[in-house]
């Protein structure tokens, strides 16, 4: 497979062609979904009149909440024809359930071929999944049906368990691995214990899902440097949601994730749910284009992103998104500073002798955001938490409560069997969803 040449058209060629792909997107789920039909009666809405991209604005937004409400309105074809029923991982609320029919499968295997080709695997490959395929999981499904849309080899080995992966690793000799970052880290640390020599594996990258590996100037943040340094590969962020069923894939020069105009349509919007000016940080929201059995409009994602709208030196021409800042629901305000969970999670990790930790937000008695870290180390002491406490304070301007912990405990925490990803961020807020 060749990239895509819209994907390589001209910024107006690419606007002129979502504008009609985004007429028939709206005309199907204006005469299909239930949920869309009786919204637009009750605002009066002509989907006619939405004939421009900025004409999107005059739309109402659809929210996670939406979903969880009117989950089944959403639905555009009878469930006779659904093949795939999938649900979000539920880590902002109750969990919403989407059923996929055979279009949707074949869309979604084009989607991940297309992004695992932005990143450098090609028809030949092997690449080793690591992450569940089962679970009503999309993404472990969606990697499966990508790969073997390039006609690429997969060990489908799943999450955890360092020794079957290095075993898998050293009998099929993948070229690109699928996993959680931080899991790069037990594998390091495994093969350093069992005399494996990793950077003569064979791994030239793996493709990251489930946590950032960017700062927002692209450089790597303290978790990709702390894999690079030992382990010679290559990292590629992904960015996608069950809710998208499309994917933001890295390419070569490590930039963000490119946008694939024919299946995604995007906006970035202010806390009143405008456009925010070029280049400004906003919440993600994407219209999906070729979805046939729950397409949704305007969905707000609930990520605060940066759209970068330049040419990429690969030769796309689409936006791409930049490393997610944090979650809305997540925004911490704590002694008048604004915060989210990216920017202590990498600060935590650049000391080396902090093996793992979770983050706690609760609501005090005075109805205000409250932090507590417990930490695991090694070696625990009071200049430890001293040096901690110092760097919180010159790099975020604050210092939250921390603790220290077992690793034991928190590793019961973080790694849950029944999580998709590792859980090192909990809120306990009152008005948390």
């Amino acid at each position: 497979m060749n990239i895509p040449s819209i994907e390589q058209a001209t910024e107006s060629q690419i606007k002129a062609f979502q504008e009609e792909k985004l007429q028939e997107a709206l005309q199907y789920v204006a005469v299909n979904s239930p949920y869309y039909k009786k919204l637009f009666k009750e605002k009066g809405i002509d989907v006619n009149a939405v004939k421009t991209l900025e004409d999107l604005a005059k739309l109402p937004v659809t929210t996670k909440e939406h979903l969880q409400e009117y989950n089944d309105d959403f639905l555009c074809v009878p469930k006779s024809h659904i093949i795939d029923y999938t649900t979000t991982s539920g880590t902002s609320g109750k969990p919403v359930t989407f059923g996929l029919t055979d279009k949707d499968l074949d869309r979604l295997a084009y989607n991940e071929a297309i992004s695992f080709i932005c990143s450098g695997i090609k028809e030949g490959d092997v690449v080793q999944l690591m992450t569940t395929i089962d679970r009503r999981f999309m993404a472990g499904l969606a990697y499966f049906l990508g790969l073997r849309k390039i006609k690429a080899g997969v060990i489908r080995v799943g999450a955890g368990v360092p020794e079957l992966q290095w075993d898998s690793i050293l009998k099929y000799k993948p070229s690109y691995l699928i996993a959680v970052p931080s899991f790069l880290l037990k594998l390091i640390e495994y093969a350093e214990a069992h005399n494996i020599d990793y950077n003569a594996s064979g791994i030239k990258g793996v493709v990251c899902i489930g946590e950032p590996l960017r700062n927002q100037d692209f450089s790597m943040n303290t978790l990709a440097e702390k894999i690079t340094d030992k382990w010679d590969i290559k990292l590629f962020s992904t960015y996608a949601s069950t809710e998208m069923s499309t994917a933001f894939a890295e390419c070569e020069y490590l930039c963000g994730g490119h946008q694939h105009p024919e299946l995604i349509i995007t906006e970035i919007l202010d806390e009143h749910d405008n456009p925010v000016t070029d280049g400004g940080v906003g919440e993600l929201a994407v219209t999906t284009l070729g979805v046939e059995g729950m397409p949704l409009v305007r969905f707000k994602t609930g990520d605060i992103v940066q759209l970068h709208t330049e040419p990429c030196s690969c030769g796309r021409t689409s936006y791409r998104v930049g490393p997610v800042v944090g979650r809305k629901q997540q925004m911490i305000k704590y002694k008048g500073t604004t915060l989210y969970p990216p920017a202590m999670i990498d600060l935590l990790r650049s000391f080396p002798d902090i093996e793992n930790h979770i983050i706690e937000i609760s609501t005090n008695d005075l109805g205000t955001d409250e932090i507590l870290i417990r930490a695991a180390s090694k070696n625990p002491s009071e200049s430890l938490l001293a040096e901690i406490k110092d760097h919180f304070r010159a790099k975020l301007r604050v210092t939250p409560k921390i603790v220290f912990a077992s690793a034991d405990e928190l590793n019961s925490i973080m790694f849950n069997p029944m999580s998709r990803k590792p859980v090192n961020f909990i809120d306990k807020r009152s008005l948390a969803f």
